[in-house]
């Protein structure tokens, strides 16, 4: 799918209220809640960026701690906070990363420089591990899946499975890697990390073969009309949570940067109202707020009124 011209000239124009206007709330993460708790957590550090501990292991989804590349940002303009959860530096060792896709708000250098020595194995679509070897990332680290192959880290099973979008970071090397969604299987649990993509029958044929799922990592925010063949509206956010079989929702791809000339809370809000008239259970956590995957109790305060 090519985007026209025209829809990028319409960010160079400064809408009302695509940022917010104050300081979003960010919370600082106790790694003891963390790391030493019997039931898994996950945490959203804002845009994509989930940290989670799932079977006493360390996950980390799409890793971006700081500002865009610098032609991303004349888009999306800087983060709306620069303070973080924890600084990387402070992370913990992290068994898994997983990258859905290699485009610059999803994969970015300086994240991955600044954790590369703590991670034990990057989890990638085919294709994007020969960026990450010339990043220097030992090619043993990597494990590069195509749909519906699997990586076994101990007890946990992560597997690529299908999603629709593109891929690439320059002019010359569109759709050259993988993009995929991820399936996270524990002994006990199984969440869902959408990445980015479109609504398409995929979500209902990884929810009758993988699901149900205890916590969905959903895509929902940024997307306008004209992206719907690359990106999800709320509403189809909802149908494909329904299609995974999905316990409770965290939605991401949003909160932190503005990627699409609307309010920044807006698809947030569409979200909600879908989600409620459904009967699908989201949870709004504030940056850096834990939601502890199977309790009845989760974050859901509209914290961006």
């Amino acid at each position: 799918m090519k985007i026209p011209f025209w829809l990028f000239k319409r960010f160079l124009h400064n809408y009302p209220n695509r940022r917010p206007h104050q300081p979003i709330p960010v919370e600082t993460i106790n790694l003891d809640d963390m790391l030493h708790a019997k039931q898994s957590k996950a945490v959203w550090f804002g845009h994509s960026t989930v940290f989670m501990q799932l079977g006493g292991k360390t996950i980390l989804c799409d890793p971006i701690f700081s500002n865009l590349f610098w032609f991303f940002s004349l888009f999306t303009g800087k983060r709306f906070t620069e303070q973080l959860p924890i600084v990387p530096q402070e992370l913990p060792e992290i068994d898994v990363v997983l990258l859905s896709h290699d485009h610059y708000d999803h994969m970015d250098y300086r994240s991955i420089m600044e954790i590369k020595d703590k991670v034990h194995r990057f989890c990638v679509p085919r294709g994007v591990g020969a960026r990450l070897r010339q990043w220097g990332i030992a090619k043993e680290k990597i494990a590069e899946l195509s749909y519906g192959e699997t990586s076994c880290f101990d007890e946990l099973i992560f597997t690529c499975t299908p999603n629709q979008h593109f891929s690439g970071r320059g002019l010359f090397d569109r759709n050259k890697t993988l993009w995929c969604s991820w399936v996270i299987t524990s002994k006990k649990e199984k969440i869902f990390f959408s990445g980015d993509g479109a609504y398409g029958p995929h979500f209902k044929e990884i929810g009758d073969k993988y699901g149900s799922f205890d916590l969905t990592l959903m895509e929902c925010g940024q997307a306008i009309e004209s992206f719907g063949a690359i990106h999800m509206t709320p509403e189809k956010a909802v149908q494909a949570q329904l299609d995974l079989q999905g316990q409770l929702m965290l939605p991401i791809h949003w909160g932190m940067f503005s990627q699409s000339n609307i309010e920044w809370t807006r698809q947030i809000e569409r979200l909600l109202i879908e989600a409620e008239r459904r009967a699908v259970k989201v949870a709004t956590p504030r940056i850096g707020e834990i939601v502890t995957v199977g309790a009845e109790r989760y974050p859901c305060t509209s914290w961006w009124e």
